[in-house]
Formats: C-alpha cells, sequence, structure tokens
C-alpha cells in the first residue's frame, strides 16, 4: 500500500447530483481520487457508485455539479472523450463483444492500420499476445471471446484497459469472476500502475481485498456521502456501518436444521470436455443431497465446479455420463425440461447472460420457466401472471417501483432476486446455485443467505457454488472440493476451514 499522501487530487467530484425521472441516484456527492493511490468506493448496490464512474467516464452527460481533472473542469460526450483524456474503466458486466476475436475486442475503437489503410492484424495479435502473456492467459487472440469462461473474458476486459494509457484507472469489481492466482496477477499489475502515479479507482464488494489494496475509502448511502479517509485505522465492522447504516455482524446466523431423506444422488458424474474428447470438465465425481441441507461446492477456476451443475441440470447430455437419483427414483436428465420435471432449478453464474431476459420486465422474468402455470390452451393469463409475479416480488422482497419495470434498470442484487424467483416459481425440489452472491453488497448477501436458509428449513435441497470460501463456511452443511476436474474433500461444517478447504482445492492430477 502506498503510505505517501498526494496533496492535490488528480480527480475531483464537486455537488454531483444526477436523477431520473426525478427520483435521484445522487445527491450533492463530493469525492477525491489521488495520483498513486488506490481508492475504493464501497456501498451496497443502488448506493450510486456506478452512476458516480459512468458520469465521470462518459457514460452520463446530463446531470447537475462539476467533474475536474487536474484542476480543469471537463465535460465528456462519450466514453471515448474520457479515454483520451486519460479516463479509463474497466466494467463489471462485459463490455466485450461475443463473436470477435479476442483481438478485435481488446482493439475495437483502437484498431492499428498498415500503410494501405487495412487492419494490420499481425501486429495487433502480436501486442494481444504480450498483453496476454503479462496477465498469464496462455490463449490463442484469434480465438473468439464467445470461447473463453466467465472468468477468462474478465481478464480480457482488464487487457483492454491496459492498452490505453490512463491517468485515472476504474475498476469496477474486477476480481468477481477471476481465481485467486488471477487476483494476485492483477493486484501486482495493481501496485506497477500505482508506482507510476496511475490513480486507481477500485470499486468491490469484497471488503478483504479492499483492505489488501486499498489507501483511501469512500463511502456512498443512498446516493450520498456516507464517509471517506485513509483506510488505514478504519475497521470492517465501521465500513459496514457507513454502507448500510446499521451493524451487520450478526444479520446471519446459520439456522440448525433437521434434515430429511436423501433428496439427490449423484454417481460416477463425468463430463467430457466438447473441445477436447480425452479431457473431462468433471471426472468421477459422486455426492448425495437430504432435504433440508445445504451442500457447498469449493475448488478454485476452473476445478469443474459449474460444470458439475450444468451436467445435472441437463444442459451438455450428449457429454455427461453417470447416475442420477432423485427421492429415490433413477433419472434420465437428457435436457434442461427433463431437470426442470425432475424438480431441479439453477441459478446460472451469469445471471445477465443466462438467467435474465435484459429487455423485458420483472413480471415476465419472474414467470419465465413457470409459464405452464399462468397459461391455458396456449395463452397466458396476464392476471395469472401478474398474481404470481406479485407473490414473488413480496416472497424476495425485490425492490421495484413496479413488476413491469425492466429488470436491466434493476440492481444487481435485486437481479439476482428475480432469477430466484424464477425458479422458486416452479417449486424445486433441489436448487442449484452457482456464484448467488457475486456481485451484490453485503446487505443483499445477508437477504439471500437468509432466504437459503429459510428454504432448507422448508425441506428444498441446496447446492451452492462460491469462490468465497467465509459464505461457502457460513452456509453449508456439507462441502465437497474439487480441484482439476475431481472430487478431492467431503467435509462435515465442523471440520471445514478455509486452510483445509485451500489444502484439498490445490490437489494436483498425478
Amino acid at each position: 500500500m502506498n503510505k505517501q499522501k498526494q496533496s492535490q487530487p488528480i480527480l475531483e467530484v464537486k455537488n454531483v447530483s444526477k436523477d431520473f425521472s426525478g427520483v435521484y441516484a445522487l445527491k450533492n456527492v463530493n469525492m477525491e481520487i489521488f495520483p498513486g493511490q488506490v481508492t475504493a468506493i464501497i456501498g451496497e448496490n443502488g448506493a450510486g457508485k456506478s452512476t458516480l464512474m459512468k458520469i465521470v467516464s462518459g457514460v452520463y452527460t446530463d446531470y447537475d455539479g462539476k467533474v475536474e481533472l487536474n484542476g480543469e473542469e471537463i465535460t465528456f460526450k462519450n466514453p471515448k472523450e474520457a479515454a483520451e483524456k486519460g479516463i479509463v474503466i474497466i466494467h463489471q458486466e462485459l463490455n466485450l463483444i461475443p463473436h470477435l476475436t479476442i483481438t478485435e475486442n481488446l482493439f475495437l475503437g483502437q484498431e492499428i492500420t498498415n500503410k494501405f489503410g487495412l487492419l494490420d492484424y499481425s501486429t495487433m495479435n502480436k501486442k494481444a499476445k504480450e498483453l496476454l502473456h503479462r496477465l498469464q492467459l496462455d490463449i490463442n487472440p484469434a480465438t473468439p471471446l464467445n470461447q473463453l469462461r466467465v472468468g477468462q473474458q474478465q481478464l480480457v476486459e482488464i487487457a483492454k484497459a491496459l492498452l490505453l494509457e490512463s491517468k485515472v484507472l476504474i475498476m469496477d469489481e474486477p476480481t468477481s469472476a477471476i481465481s485467486d492466482h488471477e487476483v494476485e496477477l492483477l493486484f501486482s499489475i495493481i501496485n506497477d500502475l500505482r508506482a507510476k502515479g496511475v490513480a486507481i479507482v477500485y470499486i468491490s464488494h469484497k471488503l478483504k481485498e479492499l483492505f489488501e489494496i486499498a489507501d483511501r475509502y469512500a463511502v456512498l448511502r443512498d446516493g450520498e456521502n456516507a464517509g471517506a479517509g485513509m483506510l488505514k485505522g478504519t475497521s470492517r465492522d465501521e465500513l459496514i456501518q457507513m454502507m448500510v447504516g446499521r451493524d451487520l455482524r450478526n444479520s446471519f446466523s446459520k439456522q440448525e436444521i433437521k434434515h430429511g431423506d436423501e433428496i439427490l444422488r449423484v454417481e460416477n458424474l463425468s463430463f467430457q470436455n466438447p473441445e477436447n474428447k480425452k479431457d473431462y470438465l468433471v471426472h468421477d465425481v459422486s455426492f448425495s443431497l437430504k432435504k433440508g441441507e445445504i451442500l457447498g461446492i469449493a475448488g478454485l477456476m476452473g476445478a469443474g465446479r459449474t460444470e458439475v451443475l450444468e451436467a445435472i441440470f441437463g444442459m451438455y447430455p450428449k457429454y455427461v455420463t453417470g447416475k442420477i437419483t432423485v427421492d429415490g427414483r433413477e433419472m434420465q436428465i437428457r435436457s434442461v425440461n427433463d431437470a426442470i420435471s425432475a424438480g431441479i432449478g439453477l441459478v446460472p453464474e451469469d445471471r445477465k447472460l443466462q438467467g435474465l431476459i435484459l429487455n423485458m420486465d420483472v413480471e415476465k422474468n419472474n414467470t419465465l420457466a413457470s409459464l405452464d402455470q399462468v397459461s391455458k390452451f396456449g395463452f397466458i393469463s396476464k392476471i395469472k401472471e401478474e398474481k404470481l409475479s406479485k407473490h414473488y416480488v413480496d416472497k424476495m422482497n425485490t425492490k421495484v417501483s413496479s413488476s413491469k419495470m425492466s429488470v436491466q434498470k434493476l440492481s444487481g442484487g435485486n437481479q439476482q432476486k428475480v432469477v430466484i424467483a424464477k425458479w422458486l416459481a416452479t417449486h424445486p425440489k433441489i436448487l442449484l446455485l452457482d456464484e448467488p452472491t457475486r456481485g451484490i453488497d453485503v446487505g443483499a448477501k445477508s437477504e439471500i443467505y437468509k432466504l437459503i436458509n429459510e428454504l432448507a428449513a422448508q425441506g428444498m435441497g441446496i447446492i451452492v457454488v462460491s469462490s468465497e470460501l467465509p459464505e461457502i463456511l457460513a452456509i453449508s452443511d456439507i462441502i465437497i472440493v474439487l480441484s482439476e476436474s475431481k472430487l478431492t474433500a467431503k467435509l462435515n461444517r465442523n471440520e471445514a476451514s478455509e486452510e483445509v478447504i485451500m489444502q484439498a482445492a490445490l490437489v494436483e492430477k498425478e
């Protein structure tokens, strides 16, 4: 961490306000960002963090107040103008084009051409390869982006920002989908940039990593300043109280639930790699789940955690072998519809790409997987649809002005509630949750933990994949650990610890 205090900020936000149809997202916000330091922007979802960063980086141009760069007021017509002035943002929600190659994504808008005015792919591929090597991403830069996993795409997003000579680099949840090793690598890059005098604005809900990397903090709550200062000497509990206005230390306490009969048995589950028939994404994994039990799946990125859930849910039947038993009956799950019929629901890792239809409203997303309940003879009953949706909006405490509100306008935490509600409406016996709290704030996390507990108490069997070990330890009754596609440990709640889990997660193939 940089000990030196800079006397003059490089970027200043002065009395900035922004409203959407009369509802204020920001109100008289002030902030200072210093060169050669990392400033953590902290706040719950909906606190105004992303709105403020979109103003600073030229996405939103209509606002009250002013933004100054090196003491001069700046106004941008678009993000490209901001980038030209040295203000670059790495978005949490990937700002990439899936069907273009890695190189094409990296150089989009800043293409290199030859003397004939044609795209110089040779030079761009060479520079892209060097940049990927810097991020230890050993992938051909000519690979289409949609062939990469979410974590790898996140590294491409980071690489794109590093191409630009930035004075102020804004990172919005940069570690939400990358492994611990990649986090260490990112922190090393941040330290290099900080040493060169770059001002880093770092947004994250992972408070632990903020204490590792940040010099300063600025807290937003309900669109207003709630606190700012040097991070050294400030406690985690103090930050949380600034964020939410309440003490969350005791907000989640795992309920002891009596487990019922076995509801799910997975035997010798294997998932062949579609890209390489000799490789397995999941290899010979077996476990069981009881009614009311919460089973956590831990492991490093690429260990096969997500693939276990996808295999159970019938997403890639051509490549999956093994035996799946639900309520004592062997199931032939050869499609997603088979999984739903068997009483299984899946909340996917990438809620925006796989869990929601963003241009549809909350009501339609809520009922998307349960249309049979709200339709007759192929026609949807608007009254039934509205009633079912309202029930789950209320049950999940989803913060919406109306169920007709577009789901893309919701905060990350509320979007996640809509995805969970969609599957609860199918009345599942077994709920698969893949990174259920990824990219959402500490308050929304607490709500989702309580919901998971309540569902288990009602007899539902729940499987949770999470990259956050404290989360796995807090909510799970049983924990299985995967390493390089194989199960390497099965732990009871009372014998599990971060150290034990990590040892099992780092077991290498023989």
